[in-house]
């Protein structure tokens, strides 16, 4: 079949862990096979042997081609089972399959049949032989010249798609970013950063649940509080023994570490705090996800960082609203524990309201301001036993104005609410409170939670005007309030609920 060159010698060398470079010889003679495997037998390029594979006929070589999306190179030949078979397959792979890597090497017993012009010209092949002038070297060196060609597209190739994975995979990371930083509580926070990395690597959302288990910590100290999980985690029952030892390995060496099929995310804030990510169920990160990775490890951290922020600033404006409200309720000698209970009662009827986690602590943090007013009036007023005079009356009534003025003009979410509540809440139903005569839903629902919630912990204590009621008597006047000072949904809602009022009462006790 080819002409012998026997100065042409083939050196095996040891055999390599690298694939073989896929040949799919397609002829519809059995012996062109055989003799194209005896003439490369022990071909190596690269450290990498060839691995052959047959067609013979074009139908078979569409099939192969189906099958195998690697095959580097194709001798073909062009007359099989019509005259142009060869010339088809070339036309199908290159158009329809979109195979332009694949080196072509078109071989004719028959050139008559297909100018080797008009086929370089008009078909997209790569060289074009004649079986008669393909010696073993000849063979040899066209096999060497297309793989290497082959190589080195692919070598492009594999480039372009790693250019075009990282742009993808860095607006994943944007995006990801950005619903992280959208984030309001740490809750929130975790949680969110449970799901953008499922969605960064790619993990299958349906099979997450089965197979992909992920867990959010915070390390604050040498404790550990479990932010969010998903998956068969039940962080109630405390953080499994085989998430510590991954956590602990992370701390001991203050990275991200990638473990068999789990990734621990480390990042440390400057508070001290360490947030910890666990995923179990991550298949085998490549260099790029990595990357990919560690860019979404530095936003992830800022976030943390800005939470931190955000938090240690609300946190510090309720304090002061708190202590503020604290300084109101001593200088009436009201109950020590008021603002607390009243605050908490506030929170409870807001979450029964159905407010979300955010609103409903917004207004317990802003409840405390509800009778800043009170810090002008004057002590005669405020602190006299017995009924007040029409002109000590007036004077009592401008405390929600007083407030107002104080809070009004802020842009804090809390001062904004606590502004609203300080001049509301002595509003009435019926509209017979003051200062503004509003009734029903014209009253805010800030100030009607927190009515609800003074006018019952008020009646279950004692002030200096009157003793404590009992609790019995004291659901009574809640119930004979309902639709004339407050509103009877939310007394309702107390009245049906008052097991977790009784368990506020007795957290915060005189």
């Amino acid at each position: 079949m080819f002409e012998e060159d026997d100065d042409l010698i083939f050196t095996a060398e040891d055999a390599p862990v690298q694939p073989g470079w896929k040949i799919l010889i397609v002829d519809d003679v059995a012996d062109v096979h055989a003799a194209t495997e005896l003439a490369l037998a022990g071909f190596q390029m690269d450290g990498r042997p060839v691995e052959f594979l047959h067609a013979y006929s074009g139908a078979e070589a569409r099939k192969i081609f189906g099958a195998h999306d690697d095959i580097a190179l194709t001798y073909l030949d062009v007359v099989m089972e019509s005259d142009d078979a060869g010339l088809q397959v070339v036309k199908w792979l290159r158009e329809e399959r979109g195979n332009q890597f694949t080196r072509i090497v078109l071989r004719t017993g028959q050139p008559g049949q297909a100018p080797e012009e008009r086929v370089i010209v008009d078909y997209d092949i790569n060289d074009y032989k004649e079986k008669t002038e393909l010696t073993r070297r000849k063979l040899f060196t066209t096999t060497y010249s297309a793989l290497r060609s082959y190589r080195d597209i692919m070598k492009v190739e594999e480039a372009r798609r790693y250019q075009e994975r990282f742009r993808e995979g860095l607006e994943r990371v944007i995006e990801a970013s950005s619903r992280v930083f959208e984030q309001r509580s740490l809750q929130q926070l975790a949680s969110g950063l449970l799901q953008q990395v499922v969605s960064l690597l790619r993990l299958d959302e349906c099979s997450m649940m089965v197979r992909l288990r992920g867990i959010t910590a915070l390390r604050e100290g040498d404790g550990i509080e479990v932010l969010a999980s998903i998956g068969n985690i039940d962080s109630q029952e405390g953080i499994p023994a085989d998430i510590m030892e991954s956590f602990s390995h992370a701390l001991e060496q203050h990275h991200a570490i990638f473990e068999q099929d789990c990734f621990v995310g480390y990042y440390p804030t400057r508070q001290g705090k360490i947030n910890l990510l666990y995923m179990k169920g991550v298949h085998q990160l490549d260099e790029l996800d990595i990357k990919l990775l560690d860019i979404f490890s530095t936003s992830v951290s800022l976030a943390f960082e800005n939470m931190y922020l955000n938090r240690e600033i609300f946190d510090t404006q309720s304090e002061l609203i708190h202590r503020l409200g604290e300084v109101v309720e001593s200088r009436s000698h009201d109950a020590g524990n008021h603002v607390r209970r009243m605050a908490e009662l506030s929170f409870m009827l807001a979450r029964l309201a159905g407010m979300d986690d955010e609103e409903a602590d917004l207004v317990r943090r802003a409840a405390p301001m509800h009778d800043i007013g009170k810090i002008a009036t004057p002590d005669a007023v405020l602190l006299k036993p017995g009924k007040l005079s029409p002109e000590e009356w007036h004077v009592m009534q401008q405390h929600p104005d007083i407030g107002f003025q104080l809070l009004k003009g802020s842009e804090r979410p809390i001062l904004r609410a606590a502004a609203i509540i300080a001049y509301q809440h002595h509003e009435k139903y019926d509209g017979s409170g003051y200062p503004q005569g509003l009734r029903g839903t014209e009253i805010h629902l800030y100030a009607r939670l927190v009515a609800v919630a003074d006018v019952f912990d008020a009646l279950t204590h004692a002030r200096c005007y009157k003793p404590a009621w009992s609790i019995e008597a004291s659901i009574a006047n809640l119930q004979s309030l309902k639709g004339i000072h407050l509103d009877p949904a939310l007394v309702d809602l107390l009245v049906d609920n008052l097991d977790q009022a009784l368990e506020i009462l007795q957290r915060y006790p005189e």
